[in-house]
Protein backbone atom coordinates (compact mmCIF):
# COMPACT_ATOMS: atom_id res chain seq x y z
CA UNK A 1 0.00 0.00 0.00
CA UNK A 2 1.41 3.44 -0.88
CA UNK A 3 2.44 5.80 1.88
CA UNK A 4 -0.23 8.24 0.70
CA UNK A 5 -3.40 6.38 -0.36
CA UNK A 6 -5.70 7.41 -3.18
CA UNK A 7 -8.59 7.41 -0.67
CA UNK A 8 -8.28 7.20 3.11
CA UNK A 9 -11.68 5.93 4.22
CA UNK A 10 -10.67 5.38 7.84
CA UNK A 11 -9.56 9.00 8.19
CA UNK A 12 -13.17 10.00 7.58
CA UNK A 13 -14.86 7.69 10.07
CA UNK A 14 -12.16 7.23 12.74
CA UNK A 15 -13.52 9.89 15.11
CA UNK A 16 -16.95 8.26 14.80
CA UNK A 17 -15.86 4.77 15.88
CA UNK A 18 -17.44 5.01 19.39
CA UNK A 19 -20.75 6.08 17.81
CA UNK A 20 -20.48 3.32 15.20
CA UNK A 21 -19.89 0.73 17.90
CA UNK A 22 -22.92 1.96 19.82
CA UNK A 23 -25.14 1.77 16.72
CA UNK A 24 -23.98 -1.75 15.94
CA UNK A 25 -24.45 -2.81 19.57
CA UNK A 26 -28.06 -1.59 19.46
CA UNK A 27 -28.73 -3.75 16.40
CA UNK A 28 -27.08 -6.76 18.03
CA UNK A 29 -29.14 -6.25 21.16
CA UNK A 30 -32.33 -6.05 19.12
CA UNK A 31 -31.73 -9.31 17.24
CA UNK A 32 -33.37 -7.77 14.14
CA UNK A 33 -31.07 -7.95 11.11
CA UNK A 34 -33.27 -7.96 7.97
CA UNK A 35 -35.43 -4.98 6.90
CA UNK A 36 -35.60 -3.71 10.45
CA UNK A 37 -36.20 -0.24 11.89
CA UNK A 38 -32.85 1.17 10.77
CA UNK A 39 -33.50 0.33 7.13
CA UNK A 40 -36.94 1.93 7.30
CA UNK A 41 -35.58 5.00 9.07
CA UNK A 42 -32.64 5.35 6.69
CA UNK A 43 -34.97 5.16 3.69
CA UNK A 44 -37.06 8.01 5.14
CA UNK A 45 -34.04 10.11 6.08
CA UNK A 46 -32.31 9.56 2.73
CA UNK A 47 -35.48 10.55 0.87
CA UNK A 48 -35.65 13.77 2.86
CA UNK A 49 -31.96 14.46 2.26
CA UNK A 50 -32.30 13.90 -1.50
CA UNK A 51 -35.64 15.70 -1.80
CA UNK A 52 -37.53 12.75 -3.29
CA UNK A 53 -40.80 11.05 -2.22
CA UNK A 54 -39.31 7.60 -1.61
CA UNK A 55 -36.09 5.65 -1.44
CA UNK A 56 -35.61 1.88 -1.30
CA UNK A 57 -32.50 0.30 0.24
CA UNK A 58 -30.94 -2.61 -1.65
CA UNK A 59 -27.87 -4.80 -1.34
CA UNK A 60 -25.46 -2.82 -3.54
CA UNK A 61 -25.24 -0.25 -6.31
CA UNK A 62 -25.26 -2.79 -9.13
CA UNK A 63 -28.45 -4.40 -7.84
CA UNK A 64 -29.93 -0.91 -7.66
CA UNK A 65 -29.40 -0.51 -11.40
CA UNK A 66 -30.81 -3.95 -12.25
CA UNK A 67 -33.87 -3.48 -10.02
CA UNK A 68 -34.51 -0.01 -11.46
CA UNK A 69 -34.36 -1.32 -15.02
CA UNK A 70 -36.65 -4.21 -14.09
CA UNK A 71 -39.15 -1.84 -12.47
CA UNK A 72 -39.19 0.19 -15.69
CA UNK A 73 -40.04 -2.97 -17.61
CA UNK A 74 -36.84 -2.95 -19.65
CA UNK A 75 -35.82 -6.25 -21.19
CA UNK A 76 -34.97 -8.08 -24.43
CA UNK A 77 -35.36 -5.98 -27.55
CA UNK A 78 -35.02 -2.68 -25.68
CA UNK A 79 -32.15 -0.21 -25.92
CA UNK A 80 -30.73 1.93 -23.12
CA UNK A 81 -28.32 4.76 -23.93
CA UNK A 82 -25.41 5.18 -21.52
CA UNK A 83 -21.77 6.30 -21.47
CA UNK A 84 -18.87 3.98 -22.19
CA UNK A 85 -16.55 5.98 -19.91
CA UNK A 86 -17.85 4.62 -16.62
CA UNK A 87 -17.69 1.55 -14.41
CA UNK A 88 -18.73 -1.75 -15.98
CA UNK A 89 -21.83 -2.13 -13.78
CA UNK A 90 -23.68 0.53 -15.80
CA UNK A 91 -23.71 -1.52 -19.00
CA UNK A 92 -23.64 -4.83 -17.16
CA UNK A 93 -27.00 -4.09 -15.55
CA UNK A 94 -28.54 -3.30 -18.94
CA UNK A 95 -27.18 -6.49 -20.46
CA UNK A 96 -28.28 -8.50 -17.41
CA UNK A 97 -31.85 -7.46 -18.18
CA UNK A 98 -31.42 -8.74 -21.75
CA UNK A 99 -31.52 -5.21 -23.18
CA UNK A 100 -28.86 -3.60 -25.39
CA UNK A 101 -26.47 -0.93 -24.07
CA UNK A 102 -26.09 1.81 -26.67
CA UNK A 103 -23.03 3.93 -25.96
CA UNK A 104 -22.83 7.67 -26.54
CA UNK A 105 -19.70 9.81 -26.45
CA UNK A 106 -18.81 12.24 -23.67
CA UNK A 107 -18.22 15.94 -23.29
CA UNK A 108 -14.42 16.33 -23.07
CA UNK A 109 -14.63 18.98 -20.35
CA UNK A 110 -17.07 17.31 -17.95
CA UNK A 111 -16.52 13.63 -18.92
CA UNK A 112 -20.29 13.20 -18.72
CA UNK A 113 -22.53 12.24 -21.63
CA UNK A 114 -22.63 14.56 -24.65
CA UNK A 115 -26.37 15.42 -24.96
CA UNK A 116 -26.14 15.95 -28.73
CA UNK A 117 -24.61 12.52 -29.24
CA UNK A 118 -27.28 10.99 -27.02
CA UNK A 119 -30.03 12.61 -29.09
CA UNK A 120 -28.49 11.26 -32.29
CA UNK A 121 -28.63 7.68 -30.94
CA UNK A 122 -32.27 7.63 -29.86
CA UNK A 123 -34.34 5.13 -31.86
CA UNK A 124 -37.82 3.65 -31.61
CA UNK A 125 -36.29 0.91 -29.45
CA UNK A 126 -34.83 3.33 -26.88
CA UNK A 127 -36.60 2.71 -23.59
CA UNK A 128 -34.39 4.67 -21.20
CA UNK A 129 -31.44 7.02 -20.93
CA UNK A 130 -28.89 6.23 -18.24
CA UNK A 131 -26.59 9.21 -17.60
CA UNK A 132 -23.80 8.74 -15.05
CA UNK A 133 -22.89 11.63 -12.75
CA UNK A 134 -19.22 10.81 -13.10
CA UNK A 135 -16.67 11.44 -10.35
CA UNK A 136 -19.26 13.48 -8.41
CA UNK A 137 -20.12 15.97 -11.18
CA UNK A 138 -23.84 16.19 -11.95
CA UNK A 139 -24.77 16.10 -15.61
CA UNK A 140 -27.47 18.68 -16.41
CA UNK A 141 -30.47 16.65 -17.53
CA UNK A 142 -32.85 19.27 -18.92
CA UNK A 143 -31.71 18.61 -22.49
CA UNK A 144 -32.12 14.86 -22.10
CA UNK A 145 -35.57 15.30 -20.58
CA UNK A 146 -36.69 17.04 -23.76
CA UNK A 147 -36.13 13.78 -25.66
CA UNK A 148 -39.19 12.28 -23.96
CA UNK A 149 -37.44 9.10 -22.82
CA UNK A 150 -37.41 8.03 -19.15
CA UNK A 151 -34.18 8.98 -17.38
CA UNK A 152 -32.53 6.59 -14.94
CA UNK A 153 -29.70 8.40 -13.16
CA UNK A 154 -26.65 6.36 -12.23
CA UNK A 155 -25.61 8.49 -9.27
CA UNK A 156 -23.32 5.94 -7.63
CA UNK A 157 -20.53 8.52 -7.43
CA UNK A 158 -22.58 11.59 -6.58
CA UNK A 159 -24.53 11.27 -3.33
CA UNK A 160 -25.25 14.76 -2.05
CA UNK A 161 -24.37 16.55 -5.27
CA UNK A 162 -26.69 19.41 -6.10
CA UNK A 163 -29.34 18.46 -8.64
CA UNK A 164 -29.12 14.68 -8.29
CA UNK A 165 -32.43 12.74 -8.43
CA UNK A 166 -34.43 15.74 -9.62
CA UNK A 167 -35.32 14.83 -13.24
CA UNK A 168 -34.75 11.09 -13.29
CA UNK A 169 -37.77 8.90 -12.64
CA UNK A 170 -35.33 6.73 -10.69
CA UNK A 171 -31.80 7.37 -9.40
CA UNK A 172 -29.41 4.76 -8.06
CA UNK A 173 -26.65 5.02 -5.48
CA UNK A 174 -23.82 2.84 -4.23
CA UNK A 175 -22.50 2.86 -0.68
CA UNK A 176 -19.24 1.08 -1.50
CA UNK A 177 -16.68 2.19 1.11
CA UNK A 178 -14.92 4.73 -1.14
CA UNK A 179 -18.11 6.61 -2.04
CA UNK A 180 -19.08 10.06 -0.73
CA UNK A 181 -21.68 8.45 1.51
CA UNK A 182 -20.35 5.01 2.34
CA UNK A 183 -21.14 1.88 4.29
CA UNK A 184 -18.75 -0.48 6.03
CA UNK A 185 -19.28 -2.93 3.19
CA UNK A 186 -21.75 -3.10 0.32
CA UNK A 187 -25.03 -1.25 0.16
CA UNK A 188 -27.21 0.52 -2.37
CA UNK A 189 -30.24 2.77 -2.71
CA UNK A 190 -32.84 3.66 -5.31
CA UNK A 191 -34.48 7.08 -5.16
CA UNK A 192 -37.89 7.25 -6.78
CA UNK A 193 -39.95 10.21 -7.95
CA UNK A 194 -42.84 7.85 -8.68
CA UNK A 195 -44.68 6.02 -5.90
CA UNK A 196 -45.76 3.10 -8.10
CA UNK A 197 -42.17 2.48 -9.17
CA UNK A 198 -41.05 2.63 -5.53
CA UNK A 199 -43.68 0.05 -4.64
CA UNK A 200 -42.57 -2.17 -7.52
CA UNK A 201 -38.90 -2.01 -6.44
CA UNK A 202 -39.86 -2.76 -2.82
CA UNK A 203 -41.66 -5.86 -4.06
CA UNK A 204 -38.85 -6.96 -6.37
CA UNK A 205 -36.06 -6.62 -3.81
CA UNK A 206 -37.71 -9.31 -1.64
CA UNK A 207 -38.41 -12.15 -4.07
CA UNK A 208 -41.45 -10.39 -5.50
CA UNK A 209 -43.35 -10.84 -2.25
CA UNK A 210 -44.87 -8.64 0.42
CA UNK A 211 -45.27 -11.36 3.03
CA UNK A 212 -43.05 -14.37 2.08
CA UNK A 213 -46.23 -16.33 1.35
CA UNK A 214 -47.62 -14.97 -1.90
CA UNK A 215 -45.18 -14.19 -4.72
CA UNK A 216 -46.41 -11.66 -7.24
CA UNK A 217 -43.30 -11.40 -9.42
CA UNK A 218 -40.00 -13.10 -10.16
CA UNK A 219 -37.85 -10.93 -8.00
CA UNK A 220 -34.48 -10.77 -6.28
CA UNK A 221 -32.93 -11.19 -2.88
CA UNK A 222 -31.42 -7.73 -2.57
CA UNK A 223 -31.93 -6.00 0.75
CA UNK A 224 -29.93 -3.32 2.49
CA UNK A 225 -28.48 -4.89 5.63
CA UNK A 226 -29.78 -3.62 8.97
CA UNK A 227 -26.25 -3.23 10.36
CA UNK A 228 -25.19 -1.18 7.36
CA UNK A 229 -28.32 0.94 7.58
CA UNK A 230 -27.52 1.76 11.20
CA UNK A 231 -24.10 3.04 10.18
CA UNK A 232 -25.45 4.85 7.12
CA UNK A 233 -27.88 6.77 9.31
CA UNK A 234 -24.91 8.07 11.30
CA UNK A 235 -22.86 8.85 8.21
CA UNK A 236 -25.78 10.58 6.47
CA UNK A 237 -25.49 13.35 9.04
CA UNK A 238 -21.84 13.80 8.04
CA UNK A 239 -22.33 13.67 4.27
CA UNK A 240 -22.73 17.40 3.59
CA UNK A 241 -19.69 18.22 5.69
CA UNK A 242 -17.63 15.54 3.97
CA UNK A 243 -18.66 16.86 0.56
CA UNK A 244 -17.77 20.38 1.60
CA UNK A 245 -14.33 19.19 2.71
CA UNK A 246 -13.83 17.51 -0.67
CA UNK A 247 -14.65 20.77 -2.42
CA UNK A 248 -12.12 22.58 -0.23
CA UNK A 249 -9.48 20.01 -1.15
CA UNK A 250 -10.27 20.44 -4.86
CA UNK A 251 -9.87 24.21 -4.53
CA UNK A 252 -6.54 23.68 -2.76
CA UNK A 253 -5.17 21.64 -5.66
CA UNK A 254 -5.93 24.58 -7.94
CA UNK A 255 -4.39 27.08 -5.50
CA UNK A 256 -1.20 25.01 -5.43
CA UNK A 257 -0.78 25.57 -9.17
CA UNK A 258 -1.71 22.10 -10.36
CA UNK A 259 -3.47 23.68 -13.34
CA UNK A 260 -0.07 24.78 -14.68
CA UNK A 261 0.88 21.11 -15.07
CA UNK A 262 -2.29 19.38 -16.28
CA UNK A 263 -5.94 19.97 -17.10
CA UNK A 264 -8.03 20.27 -13.95
CA UNK A 265 -11.67 19.22 -13.63
CA UNK A 266 -13.70 22.42 -14.08
CA UNK A 267 -15.44 23.34 -10.86
CA UNK A 268 -19.14 24.05 -10.47
CA UNK A 269 -21.30 24.49 -7.36
CA UNK A 270 -22.79 20.99 -7.38
CA UNK A 271 -19.57 19.02 -7.86
CA UNK A 272 -18.75 16.79 -4.86
CA UNK A 273 -15.46 15.29 -6.12
CA UNK A 274 -15.97 11.61 -5.52
CA UNK A 275 -12.61 11.43 -7.25
CA UNK A 276 -10.27 14.24 -8.23
CA UNK A 277 -9.44 13.43 -11.84
CA UNK A 278 -7.06 15.50 -13.95
CA UNK A 279 -6.10 15.02 -17.60
CA UNK A 280 -2.78 15.11 -19.41
CA UNK A 281 -1.14 13.55 -22.47
CA UNK A 282 1.73 12.97 -20.00
CA UNK A 283 -0.49 10.84 -17.76
CA UNK A 284 1.79 7.81 -17.72
CA UNK A 285 4.86 9.89 -16.86
CA UNK A 286 3.06 11.51 -13.95
CA UNK A 287 1.75 8.14 -12.78
CA UNK A 288 5.26 6.70 -12.75
CA UNK A 289 6.50 9.63 -10.65
CA UNK A 290 3.64 9.25 -8.18
CA UNK A 291 4.26 5.52 -7.86
CA UNK A 292 7.96 6.13 -7.19
CA UNK A 293 7.01 8.60 -4.46
CA UNK A 294 4.57 6.09 -2.93
CA UNK A 295 1.57 8.28 -3.67
CA UNK A 296 -1.71 6.58 -4.53
CA UNK A 297 -3.22 7.30 -7.92
CA UNK A 298 -5.39 5.58 -10.53
CA UNK A 299 -6.41 5.80 -14.15
CA UNK A 300 -10.05 4.95 -14.64
CA UNK A 301 -11.78 3.08 -17.43
CA UNK A 302 -8.60 2.72 -19.49
CA UNK A 303 -10.51 0.15 -21.55
CA UNK A 304 -13.88 1.83 -22.07
CA UNK A 305 -16.99 -0.29 -21.95
CA UNK A 306 -17.52 -0.41 -25.72
CA UNK A 307 -14.13 -2.16 -26.04
CA UNK A 308 -14.49 -4.57 -23.10
CA UNK A 309 -14.21 -8.29 -23.97
CA UNK A 310 -17.59 -9.20 -22.49
CA UNK A 311 -19.33 -6.62 -24.69
CA UNK A 312 -17.63 -7.40 -28.00
CA UNK A 313 -20.88 -8.94 -29.24
CA UNK A 314 -22.25 -5.40 -29.53
CA UNK A 315 -19.87 -4.76 -32.43
CA UNK A 316 -18.18 -1.53 -31.34
CA UNK A 317 -14.73 -0.78 -32.74
CA UNK A 318 -11.81 1.32 -31.58
CA UNK A 319 -12.30 4.87 -32.80
CA UNK A 320 -16.10 4.71 -32.42
CA UNK A 321 -16.16 7.12 -29.47
CA UNK A 322 -13.15 9.43 -29.85
CA UNK A 323 -13.62 11.62 -26.76
CA UNK A 324 -14.26 8.58 -24.58
CA UNK A 325 -11.10 6.91 -25.82
CA UNK A 326 -9.03 10.08 -25.38
CA UNK A 327 -10.26 10.45 -21.79
CA UNK A 328 -9.29 6.82 -21.17
CA UNK A 329 -5.73 7.61 -22.30
CA UNK A 330 -5.36 10.86 -20.37
CA UNK A 331 -7.20 10.66 -17.03
CA UNK A 332 -5.37 10.46 -13.71
CA UNK A 333 -7.03 10.40 -10.30
CA UNK A 334 -5.10 12.02 -7.45
CA UNK A 335 -5.51 11.54 -3.68
CA UNK A 336 -8.87 12.85 -2.48
CA UNK A 337 -10.93 12.35 0.65
CA UNK A 338 -12.72 14.49 3.19
CA UNK A 339 -10.03 15.97 5.42
CA UNK A 340 -7.01 15.20 3.25
CA UNK A 341 -4.10 17.13 4.85
CA UNK A 342 -2.83 20.20 3.01
CA UNK A 343 0.74 18.93 3.27
CA UNK A 344 -0.30 15.74 1.50
CA UNK A 345 -1.66 17.76 -1.40
CA UNK A 346 1.54 19.84 -1.40
CA UNK A 347 3.54 16.66 -1.85
CA UNK A 348 1.29 15.41 -4.66
CA UNK A 349 1.62 18.63 -6.63
CA UNK A 350 5.36 18.88 -5.99
CA UNK A 351 5.85 15.34 -7.33
CA UNK A 352 3.94 16.12 -10.52
CA UNK A 353 5.77 19.41 -10.90
CA UNK A 354 9.11 17.66 -10.66
CA UNK A 355 8.04 15.09 -13.27
CA UNK A 356 6.90 17.88 -15.59
CA UNK A 357 10.22 19.69 -15.15
CA UNK A 358 12.15 16.57 -16.17
CA UNK A 359 10.07 16.39 -19.35
CA UNK A 360 10.73 20.07 -20.10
Amino acid sequence: MPEIPLVDVKAQYERLIPDIQERLREVLDSGVFILGPNVKAFEREAAEHLGVPRTVGVANGTDALVLALDALGIGPGDEVICPSFTFYATAEAIARRGATPVFADIDPATLNLDPEDVAARVTERTRALMPVHLFGRVMPLAGLAELGVPILEDAAQAFGAEGVARLGVLSTFSFFPTKNLFALGDGGLIAANDEELADRITLLRFHGSKDKKDFEAVGYNSRLDELQAAVLRLFLGEADGWNGARREAAARYEQLGLGELCELPPDEPGHVYHMYVVRSPERDRFAEALAAAEIGHASYYVTPLHLQPALRYLGWKEGSLPETERAARENLALPMWAGIPAETQDRVVATIREAAAVRA
